[in-house]
């Protein structure tokens, strides 16, 4: 058995026997109504069952669950099924659609201590998938709730696996799944915090937390005094309407076997009002999720580390709140960023690409293979893509590299182009850039290009480069669906310790 701190992963032969409270079984969808999907009930449970999908109502669906009374033959209180929606016979279609039904029956189930899955795993990649869905399915966060119904409501506690997959075989599936639930469960409570008891400080505090004991890590705060004397006018300009300074965080991995450096700067603004371009009050709903990018960071880092990756990963946590005080920047103000450029603020709300470009300059400084962003940095991505694909542009061959680890690890990222010819919009009268375009068209490929002005170059090559717009998936303001709670979802997590392991493996 592999164990987190709330989760337990194991497998089973399907001939072992169970003694668990729910056993989740698949229901697919088909032309001549519902039908169970491979499993390992007794000949007669299932022909019961089938005979009883169509008076039930059950379709096959994803997201639809149905518990029934437990059958004494299999050693479960309680018999779930769950709707798979079309499963295809291969490749990764398969595996999401496994990692999805396995999330959403888990997540559905709160409240159960055990719960075991006959769902189709006969390898371990399939045992992998459903591990990854238990594990991103077993989350709740009462957040500050006080009832006692809300406070008794926890996750599932312990997750077996019917496959003949054995265990010796499965358990590097297992804890690396544990490993990147735990991650995937710290950005999103990150994420759901309150924005008076997660500002740029204790959002630092909350890193040393995170990372306490995980060997070969190590956490450099930046206080106000040190981003001036550094001259870090990007995040200084943006923090200073606030009486809450801001913080850069740098959290190192730095194994003694790390072949190569990935860089990764997170947008940490833990609320977003606009600033002096005040934003309407609707707009600030949700504003407190504006620092999902950093909070991805960190945990990227996090489990990079927990994996023992051949890799040295750093994070650089760019932290800041955007409130209108007395001090806050005006528009038409001029920043002085790290490394000398100058940047003429035309839209105060348009701050994340200044917390970010400092973020870029000093990680530039240390020459690393490869240097990714991560931020919910435009409404313009949401326009374009939605809220559940996410947005990728940069050098073309890192570019590729995110879409096709974000592929694998199930998390959308749609690649997008940095057109030349809005480059100029960005041309200031005044300073050598200005923070918004000429206009709204191509906003999220306007941003992309200012964040390039500020990576850093090696023996005359600019650093591969790449920039997630997070903006739209980030954060869930509709219903549940598969594993992906409502508010934080930890998008990008997954994604950037995926590229991670294919460039150690490199």
């Amino acid at each position: 058995m592999t164990e987190s701190h709330d989760l337990a992963l194991s497998v089973t032969a399907p001939d072992d026997g169970l003694e668990v409270r729910a056993l989740v079984v698949g229901v697919l969808p088909s032309g001549q109504g519902a039908r169970l999907a491979p499993h390992h009930l007794p000949e007669e449970t299932a022909e019961g069952l089938q005979a009883v999908l169509a008076d039930l109502g059950i379709t096959g669906a994803r997201d639809e669950v149905r518990r029934l009374p437990g059958a004494e033959s299999t050693g479960a209180d309680v018999l779930v099924l769950v709707g798979m929606g079309e499963l295809p016979e291969e490749g990764r279609a398969r595996l999401d659609a496994l990692r999805y039904a396995a999330g959403s029956a888990i997540r559905q189930l709160h409240g159960m201590d055990s719960a075991a899955l006959d769902l189709p795993a006969g390898d371990v990649a399939e045992v992998r998938a459903l591990a990854e869905g238990a594990a991103f399915g077993a989350f709740v966060d009462p957040m500050h709730r006080t009832s006692e119904e809300d406070r008794q409501r926890t996750p599932v506690g312990e997750v077996v696996i019917l496959t003949d997959v054995e265990a010796e075989e499965a358990e590097p599936v297992l804890t690396r799944a544990l490993i990147l639930g735990e991650a995937v469960d710290s950005t999103r409570r990150l994420v759901n915090e309150a924005p008076n008891h997660l500002y740029p400080d204790s959002f630092a505090g909350r890193v040393l937390e995170r990372v306490a004991g995980i060997d070969d890590v190590e956490v450099e705060v930046l206080d106000e005094e040190a981003l001036a004397e550094g001259g870090f006018g990007g995040i200084l300009g943006v923090g200073r309407g606030s009486h809450r300074p801001p913080r850069l965080v740098v959290v190192d991995y730095r194994p003694e076997d790390a072949g190569q450096h990935m860089a990764l700067v997170g947008k940490g603004i833990t609320f977003d009002s606009g600033g002096l371009s005040l934003k309407p009050g609707t707009g600030m709903m949700t504003m407190k999720s504006d620092m999902a990018g950093a909070a991805a960071v960190l945990n990227t880092v996090a489990a990079a580390a927990e994996l023992r990756l051949p890799l040295r990963v750093t994070g650089y946590l760019c932290l800041a709140e955007n409130l209108p005080g007395g001090g806050a920047t005006r528009p038409e103000d001029v920043l002085v960023m790290r490394g000398g450029t100058t940047v003429e603020v035309l839209n105060t709300d348009a701050e994340g690409r200044l917390v970010m470009a400092d973020g870029l300059a000093y990680a530039s400084e240390q020459s690393p293979d490869c240097l990714l962003d991560v931020a919910t940095l435009t409404g313009a991505q949401v326009v374009a893509l939605g809220e559940r694909y996410a947005a990728v542009m940069g050098e073309d061959s890192l570019r590729e590299a995110v879409a096709e680890a974000g592929a694998e690890a199930g998390e959308p990222f749609w690649p997008m182009p940095l057109p030349e010819e809005l480059r100029a919009g960005l041309k200031s009268p005044v300073a050598d850039l200005k923070n918004i375009g000429a206009g709204r068209a191509g906003g999220m490929l306007t941003a992309g290009l200012f964040l390039q002005r500020f990576v850093g170059e090696v023996d005359g090559q600019q650093i591969p480069w790449a920039h997630l717009d997070i903006a739209g998936p980030s954060f869930n303001e509709g219903s549940e669906y598969g594993f992906t709670p409502k508010q934080g979802t930890g998008v990008a997590v997954r994604t950037l310790v995926t590229l991670a392991e294919r460039i150690a493996g490199a």
